[in-house]
């Protein structure tokens, strides 16, 4: 009768469980494969099995009557029911809901085994953090018998709750957080190909080679392709049918210098020995985490001037950006802070009538640091020309009071802002207007409507974005609801898969979709709309490459 009467209590955990499961197969931003969706599953079932916990817990610790008998059979009956159709209908939606994502994407259908494979693994996970939620049931309930011998009951389960949760941070802090971090941290030097692993030094090269206050030792994989890539004089001469030059690329490594004062010293004494305050173009950029950087980005906007642009980018980690946004949070700022300061000092210095025109860029964590570091009031005396961020993350101030700033009739994933004159936005359909129509400075933002790093919420767990209180736009799902608590975690892996998505689509920003905005910035001089077209043809063979097919 007891196990009875328990099990007619444990009808709420399992009942909220398998909502949440069902709720997570909803679509989200990103398109899940089988294994993402039963892990997502499996940890949102977990989290309402949870919740439905902490509610018998607390029906108990009140004295509450526990249901037994035949109201208890016909109040499972009614929590079951309703909660098993939910799941049979959503489990027959969920693959219809991810291929509504992957054809907005261009992307093939989901397997045929995608909704069986998903519900093992979704299990597997959900009995996993099952049985350590159970260790640590045990290991509180240890504590609080051994307290009992000294203390109150009711002290003692406080006391022992404490001591529990103390144990776990511990561990989680000490024991795995710590040794995941320093994993990572070797892991990603590793592949950097630092020093005694780096790769021969080519014959002809400007950063790095001979008479370069740069090692190429130092540069890191990321520094050596950004400084080796891109298109050379000859092909840019052949796309435009006139002369053009070699664009320079300067690049410092993480491992190059101590701080980051010294970091953004050494990249500046670079640029001016490699003449790049000379050239007609000058872009101070910072890079993702890792120190990658776009080459799309730089391919095409040496392309749109002729080669006469100077590039200069600094590395401050060598994590992923999501981890580099949460562990080394500040050396992304310090480096961009001083990088620019550095960069500034000396063009400041310069006729005005010949040094060259100044921008400032950045993608994901190098959008956010960058932009964190550009002080527009200091730069009022002697302002910038403009800038260029992509994909800001979600925690961008600045992005935030431009977004805010958008005109009421304008939606908050493609913002218009008033007059258009110091602040504009781009997207894939809409490249942000030409280069008529602007005040002294150009600021733009390149964002993707369905990139869930510039558009996760973290209130997403309690109430809608602004953005689900809208009509989707061409690349989000129409099926995409908001949903308590499994949107939050929906959201989360997005992030986590944001750079899976096709060129195009969430954070993977495609060489032809800085076209517009670098025209529109930069201004470049003769350029028009077919020329646009010629380059956009030229770059439309994927993102990864760029452009430099000549």
């Amino acid at each position: 009768m007891r196990l009875v009467r328990r099990l007619g209590l444990m009808t709420l955990p399992l009942c909220l469980g398998g909502v949440c499961l069902a709720a997570s197969l909803t679509p989200s931003l990103i398109p899940r494969g089988w294994l993402t969706q039963g892990i997502l599953s499996g940890v949102v079932m977990a989290i309402g099995y949870l919740i439905g916990r902490a509610g018998v817990a607390l029906w108990r610790g009140l004295g509450l009557p526990e249901p037994s008998g035949r109201a208890a059979r016909i109040g499972r009956l009614a929590a079951g029911l309703p909660v098993a159709v939910l799941l049979a209908v959503c489990l027959g939606f969920a693959r219809h809901w991810q291929n509504g994502i992957r054809v907005r994407m261009g992307m093939g259908p989901a397997e045929g085994g995608h909704t069986p494979q998903m519900i093992v693994v979704a299990l597997v996970v959900f009995l996993l953090l099952l049985a350590l939620g159970h260790a640590v049931q045990w290991l509180f309930d240890l504590a609080r018998r051994k307290l009992y011998r000294v203390m109150p009951p009711r002290a003692a389960n406080v006391a022992g709750l404490v001591l529990t949760g103390l144990a776990l941070v511990v561990v989680t802090r000490d024991g795995v957080l710590d040794h995941v971090i320093a994993a990572l941290d070797r892991s990603y030097t590793v592949a950097q190909n630092l020093f005694a692993d780096a790769p021969p030094r080519p014959a002809i090269i400007r950063t790095g080679g001979d008479g370069s206050l740069i090692d190429w030792e130092a540069l890191g994989q990321p520094g050596r392709d950004f400084v080796t890539g891109g298109p050379h004089a000859a092909a840019i001469a052949a796309f435009r049918g006139a002369p053009a030059r070699d664009p320079i690329r300067v690049y410092v490594g993480l491992a190059q210098a101590e701080t980051a004062e010294d970091r953004a010293r050494l990249a500046v004494d670079e640029l001016i020995r490699q003449g790049g305050f000379d050239r007609e173009v000058l872009v101070v950029a910072l890079p993702t985490g890792t120190g990658w950087l776009d080459p799309g980005s730089f391919d095409v906007l040496e392309y749109m001037h002729g080669g006469d642009v100077a590039s200069v980018a600094v590395q401050y980690s060598y994590l992923q950006s999501p981890l580099a946004l949460i562990l080394e949070t500040e050396a992304g700022l310090d480096q961009a802070r001083e990088l620019i300061r550095a960069v500034r000092a000396h063009w400041t210095t310069l006729p005005r009538d010949s040094r060259p025109r100044l921008y400032i860029h950045g993608l994901s964590l190098g959008a956010w640091a960058s932009m964190y570091a550009t002080d527009l009031f200091a730069l009022l005396d002697d302002p910038i020309d403009g800038a260029l961020w992509v994909g800001p993350p979600f925690p961008s101030a600045f992005w935030r009071e431009a977004v805010a700033a958008r005109n009421p009739d304008s939606r908050y994933v493609e913002p218009k802002v008033k007059s258009r004159r110091l602040i504009r936005f781009a997207t894939r359909l809409d490249h942000g207007g030409g280069p008529e129509g602007w005040g002294t400075i150009r600021l733009m933002f390149l964002q993707y409507p369905s990139d869930p790093i510039v558009f996760y919420d973290p209130r997403s767990l309690w109430r809608a974005p602004a953005w689900m209180r809208e009509p989707p736009a061409a690349d989000v799902s129409p099926d995409l609801r908001f949903i308590p608590i499994v949107t939050q975690f929906q959201l989360a892996l997005d992030m986590a898969l944001a750079t899976s998505a096709p060129a195009g689509f969430g954070h993977s920003y495609w060489a032809p979709d800085y076209i517009g905005p670098w025209r529109a910035v930069t201004a470049p001089a003769g350029w028009s709309e077919a020329d646009s077209a010629r380059l956009r043809t030229r770059c439309d063979n994927g993102f990864q490459r760029g452009c430099d097919n000549g």
